[in-house]
């Protein structure tokens, strides 16, 4: 079997679905030795993920750019329907909400949310507009989808009008990187960063569904209102729509208790993942919730948005909290700094729950999706 797998999220530093991309052609090539993987983007491949791969050593993977400059802009409708056709690929399988939109083979469309359809006015219109557009396109075009969760599969059968039986619920994983670090290791890593021992953390994109404006507003009640003195680190690449939230910090009484890392690589993270006193994710929508489930694996007591996707991945392992109640939230936040014995039976949980999922789970299951379309 010949698949094409969308490289195109490998092409910028890695978010969710770049993790997604490169952990699950990696875990294909792994367990189908005999299959042949084939990473296809118009754009070069960042130079993290291309050594890693390369590093991986698979003969069955790996990564083409075709000459297709001159038609970038029209990558999806002509430059990789052309491509596809000379590889004479078996399946094309589209991580990122897209396939070729010429159909000569059989095709696979991931879906990771719907947010920008069920949550517009936390996007960019041009996005929102394109996602309104090119789903119900990308939906009718691909044979088989699959979603991250049970709760995103009903979304789009909901939304797009698509039929159950179309749509596979695979989960992702942690990444095998994540897990507890020792203290003294992760302590030297922290002086490096300038955190403090004593920190709470959020860790993602900084937009506007991840709901970091409430977890400020929290974080402001406990400085404000006890003597405790944390520091809140907040680990992400920056985004959009966050005027509000950055005006704040500038305004509150806060801003001495901040550390804004940016974007951090795998270690770093894993650093402060396990030496964190709490993880904190109040995201308003997810497709499945990758940061939480890293800190979980780093043994981190988590306390996030009590949403469908995130009771899906997280289980009893994290304290839910409803997103937009500040109140709610800055106690959960208090009572887990003044409980050691809560967050120590929350951070023993952590790495158990993470451990219910995997990379070679999800490769096996979108394996099974792939031969149940070319034989079926």
């Amino acid at each position: 079997m010949r698949v094409g797998i969308d490289g195109y999220p490998l092409a910028e530093p890695r978010t969710g679905v770049g993790h997604y991309t490169l952990e699950l052609a990696r875990a294909l090539a792994l367990i189908s030795p005999s299959d042949q993987f084939e990473l296809v983007s118009p754009a070069p491949f960042e130079a993290a993920a291309q050594d890693e791969i390369e590093r991986a050593n698979l003969p069955n993977l790996r990564t083409v750019n075709p000459k297709a400059s001159s038609i970038r802009g029209h990558w999806w409708s002509i430059g990789l329907p052309l491509y596809a056709r000379r590889a004479a690929f078996d399946l094309f399988h589209g991580t990122n909400f897209d396939v070729p939109l010429w159909k000569r083979r059989r095709s696979v469309v991931t879906i990771h949310d719907l947010s920008a359809l069920l949550h517009p006015g936390m996007h960019r219109s041009r996005l929102v507009r394109r996602a309104r557009l090119r789903l119900p396109l990308v939906v009718r075009i691909a044979d088989m989808i699959i979603t991250p969760t049970e709760s995103v599969k009903r979304e789009v059968c909901q939304q797009l009008s698509v039929k159950a039986d179309k749509v596979t619920a695979i989960p992702s994983a942690a990444r095998s990187s994540f897990q507890p670090m020792p203290l003294a290791q992760a302590a030297l890593i922290r002086k490096r960063l300038g955190v403090e021992d004593d920190f709470l953390l959020f860790v993602g994109t900084l937009e506007p569904r991840k709901n970091l404006l409430t977890l400020l507003k929290a974080f402001e009640q406990i400085i404000g209102h006890t003597s405790l003195r944390p520091q809140l680190v907040i680990a992400g690449g920056e985004g959009w729509l966050m005027d509000e939230s950055l005006a704040f910090t500038r305004k509150a009484s806060i801003s001495d208790r901040l550390r804004l890392t940016g974007y951090l690589h795998d270690e770093d993270l894993r650093a402060l993942y396990s030496s964190c006193r709490v993880f904190i994710y109040p995201s308003i929508y997810e497709g499945f919730g990758l940061p939480p489930l890293e800190a979980l694996a780093c043994g981190a007591p988590v306390i996030a948005g009590r949403i469908p996707s995130l009771r899906e991945t997280l289980g009893s392992a994290a304290r839910l909290v409803e997103p937009l109640d500040v109140d709610a939230l800055a106690k959960s936040i208090l009572d887990l700094l003044q409980d050691g014995n809560q967050r120590q039976l929350l951070g023993a949980a952590g790495p158990l729950q993470a451990g219910k999922f995997s990379w070679e789970q999800t490769a096996r299951l979108t394996l099974e999706v792939y031969h149940q379309l070319l034989t079926g």
